[in-house]
């Protein structure tokens, strides 16, 4: 498992989802008022609040909801004013962590994300430490189970620039990454195809991975993940840790 896929991340911790479901909502709807702050209410020219809403879609978020979180981002309706803010550090074994947040109050933020980073022998350092490591990229996960075969969705990917396609057969997924220039082209192909897809989204990949040669290194480090994913104001954690998973 590469720890830069979030796919195989979640993947890979998929027994703890439903146990952390309220907080993916209040991430999820989080992230839509601030994509409709930054961008206005109209998924038309606001990309990022079209892929939130997707998100929020496709884990059952109610339209009401995502409607309130909509018109508070733009202001329509009172809310709490969320900023977005990034961290970068080194975790256990030396492995680099970017982690992105959305919080009403900095200070606490920093104060949780430093305090789990101490926990588990790690550094929180300043901006840029780590980011040189990583690069945006498209993934999208695409549902293996439709009605269309491997090859066709394959051609479709090539064909609209995608950089790699992998069949995860395990989790009935076919992964696509991309350049985020390309990114979007794809996912409209597939879109325009009627092809069902799991996760649409621009992620960071490390450009190198440190491998987990031990049980003992593979679990700390998963607990280590899960204490940051586990804060509310935490978003995303992206990390280069590689380590096999036995399926």
């Amino acid at each position: 498992m590469s720890g830069h896929s979030k796919w195989h991340n979640i993947q890979a911790r998929k027994s703890k989802v439903d146990s952390k479901r309220s907080k993916i909502f209040t991430k999820l709807v989080k992230e839509i008022s601030v994509a409709a702050k930054m961008g206005g209410s109209s998924i038309e020219g606001n990309s990022k609040l079209k892929d939130a809403i997707e998100k929020a879609q496709y884990n059952n978020i109610p339209k009401e909801t995502i409607e309130r979180a909509i018109k508070k981002g733009a202001g329509e309706l009172s809310g709490d004013n969320y900023e977005n803010l990034v961290y970068e550090g080194y975790g256990p074994f030396g492995v680099a962590v970017i982690v992105k947040a959305l919080t009403d109050n900095k200070n606490r933020t920093a104060g949780n994300v430093r305090h789990i980073f101490s926990k588990f022998s790690g550094n929180l350092g300043s901006s840029g430490c780590v980011s040189y490591m990583f690069k945006e990229v498209g993934e999208i996960v695409v549902d293996s189970s439709q009605d269309i075969s491997e090859d066709e969705i394959m051609e479709i990917a090539f064909n609209c620039g995608a950089d790699d396609f992998q069949t995860h057969e395990s989790d009935n997924v076919y992964v696509i990454k991309s350049s985020v220039e390309n990114f979007k082209k794809i996912k409209e192909e597939l879109e325009s195809e009627n092809i069902d897809f799991l996760e649409a989204e621009v992620m960071l990949q490390a450009d190198t991975n440190v491998f987990l040669d031990s049980d003992e290194k593979i679990n700390i480090i998963e607990k280590f993940i899960d204490a940051l994913e586990d804060d509310d104001d935490v978003q995303e954690v992206f990390c280069n840790a590689e380590y096999e998973i036995d399926n």
